[in-house]
């Protein structure tokens, strides 16, 4: 079983109670390498999935810094599935709309990604190439902004560092969510307007996350324990994890509906550099290896007698 960040945006396939069904919708789908992260979103079941590099080839336009790019983004790009509004020959009915926003990895090109992302955000209603008559209106909840049906947005990670190949550990996609959030800042005015980012968040430390993969643990369970598994509850989990403030916060805070008791375990080989960490873990260990001895030991687990 293999869960990621962004994993749980698969259940907003059939939607929930906060989010109506988007199987058929027209999404954005930001980040990865070429058009990975769309494969993956139709993969979970989204039928209708544009990317950056879509928009780009098709109206380059509206981002005039990303020529250097133009092979890469037409090298995966699909013809969208409606032109974009352009005044005065459009009509919005026949426009592109957006219903709504995914960031599924690190974007490659923070540019071209903050610049859509922040016209969808100022849009009507999400077609493209609008902009909402609400915005910076003092008499409606949030300035005016992101009141008129704009499409919510999703972000799937929010660390902020992540340990890879450098010596030093590198921003992460918290790291563009802030970068964004402060363009966002400087556009609508922010708190001195009493402007907030309405954005809604996966990853670890939040509870969705974890009660996510707690889920999919206690369908996984009679596949690799058998069908009895199904009878005896979900005792013990143990999170390993290299970042004190996504991994070993979501751990520590999480309460589970099912009693399950959840211990963190943080190991040396990522970001964690040393000292004493933020968020305490049940253990301190150098590796992924060590992780797993420290949880088989403290929970006396013992494999199966084999019966000749």
């Amino acid at each position: 079983m293999f869960v990621q960040s962004h994993t749980p945006f698969a259940e907003l396939v059939e939607g929930n109670r906060e989010q109506e069904a988007l199987k058929e919708k027209c999404i954005l789908v930001t980040g990865g390498d070429g058009d990975k992260c769309r494969l993956v979103a139709e993969n979970y079941g989204f039928t209708n999935v544009v990317t950056p590099g879509d928009i780009i080839n098709a109206y380059p336009t509206i981002w005039p810094f990303s020529q250097n790019f133009a092979s890469y983004y037409s090298s995966h790009a699909r013809p969208l599935p409606r032109p974009l509004f352009h005044p005065p020959n459009s009509k919005v009915s026949e426009s592109l709309k957006i219903d709504a926003i995914f960031v599924f990895n690190d974007p490659r090109d923070w540019a071209l990604d903050t610049q859509l992302i922040l016209d969808l955000l100022l849009s009507h209603r999400g077609y493209l190439g609008t902009l909402s008559p609400l915005n910076n209106n003092s008499s409606l909840p949030n300035h005016g902004y992101q009141q008129d049906g704009q499409p919510p947005i999703y972000f799937s990670n929010p660390d902020l560092w992540w340990a890879a190949a450098y010596h030093l550990n590198r921003l992460g996609q918290g790291g563009f969510r802030e970068a964004f959030e402060g363009v966002w800042r400087a556009v609508t005015g922010g708190e001195k307007n009493d402007v907030t980012l309405h954005k809604r968040l996966f990853g670890k430390p939040y509870g969705n996350t974890f009660r996510f993969a707690e889920n999919k643990l206690e369908l996984h369970r009679p596949v690799i324990l058998g069908k009895g598994a199904a009878t005896t509850k979900l005792r013990r989990v143990y999170m390993v994890g290299d970042n004190p403030e996504s991994d070993i916060r979501g751990s520590n805070q999480y309460k589970s509906p099912r009693g399950s008791e959840w211990q963190s375990i943080l190991v040396r080989s990522g970001v964690y550099g040393g000292g004493e960490p933020a968020w305490k873990p049940k253990a301190i260990v150098d590796d992924v290896w060590d992780a797993v001895q420290w949880g088989l030991q403290s929970s006396e687990w013992r494999p199966p007698e084999v019966v000749e």
